[in-house]
């Protein structure tokens, strides 16, 4: 088991340059084993989970970026509906599990009863406590079924959380990330602390166990995430198909109709100047 970081004494943040020549090494990796996964037929489950403004959602967006959305997909649920109220707990979660040779990313997954649900009173006790005694028995049936799970819990600091939400305040680009939840996650802090502590103890099994990322630096932990991921996935280099791009063919009489004839997006872009 690798070594929690020090939080007194944070490591220097990684230049700008390194983080972009990292990052983009680590996503030529990614293609390569996702084309393992294609041809293998193999199943790749990821959770995303943490507090509110932990860095997720910018750690999926740098691991999708170049993969093929045929068979890369992203799992973010909206709130329950009322039939989705009326199932077994992990039945809407169920529908969104990879077939083969897919990779899905739960931005968020079962585990809102074990977090948001358990602190904000959406999910009864009883609920809750069954949450716990089921998710290990649910998680050891996909792994024993072949599929590769791996759960990350993005960790950040109560002063870093609070930074990131007043930067959304201004940004009108990110403002709807701003929820009545997520700010009361601040006033709830230890109450998220809790639920996640219990969550650990009940669910962080050999199986499927927990994985920490420290995020207050978000390069930081976007590159470990991704390099922690490579390493979770038993791929190999497989060079692609070869492909000869055809000679174009010389023309054969065709006459393009005027351009008149057709309505053409405003060219927008050359109203801004050189």
């Amino acid at each position: 088991m690798s070594k929690a970081p020090n939080r007194n004494k944070p490591p220097k943040r990684i230049r700008k340059d390194r983080y972009e020549a990292e990052l983009e090494r680590l996503q030529i990796e990614l293609v390569t084993m996702q084309r393992w996964v294609i041809e293998t037929g193999a199943r790749v489950v990821v959770v995303f989970e943490g507090r509110d403004a932990a860095g997720k959602g910018g750690a999926i967006k740098r691991i999708v970026q170049y993969l093929n959305p045929r068979s890369a997909r992203v799992a973010a649920l909206p709130t329950p509906g009322e039939q989705e109220r009326g199932q077994w707990y992990f039945q809407r979660y169920i529908q969104h599990l990879p077939t083969a040779g897919e990779i899905v990313l739960f931005d968020r997954s079962w585990y809102n009863r074990a977090g948001v649900e358990r602190v904000m009173d959406y999910c009864t006790p009883e609920q809750h406590r069954l949450f716990l005694r089921q998710t290990p028995v649910f998680e050891r049936m996909l792994v024993e079924d072949g599929i590769i799970l791996i759960k990350y819990w993005f960790s950040v600091s109560d002063d870093v959380q609070e930074q990131r939400f007043r930067s959304r305040l201004d940004d009108p680009m990110r403002r709807w990330k701003l929820s009545d939840t997520d700010l009361q996650s601040i006033t709830r802090w230890e109450d998220y602390s809790r639920a996640k502590d219990e969550m650990f103890e009940a669910t962080d099994h050999a199986d499927a166990p927990w994985w920490t990322i420290e995020s207050d630096d978000k390069r930081a932990s976007r590159l470990n995430a991704i390099s922690h991921l490579l390493s979770q996935v038993p791929y190999e280099q497989r060079a692609p198909e070869p492909i000869d791009i055809p000679e174009r063919p010389g023309a054969d009489g065709y006459d393009r109709p005027a351009r008149e004839r057709y309505r053409y997006v405003p060219d927008h872009a050359h109203t801004l100047g050189g």
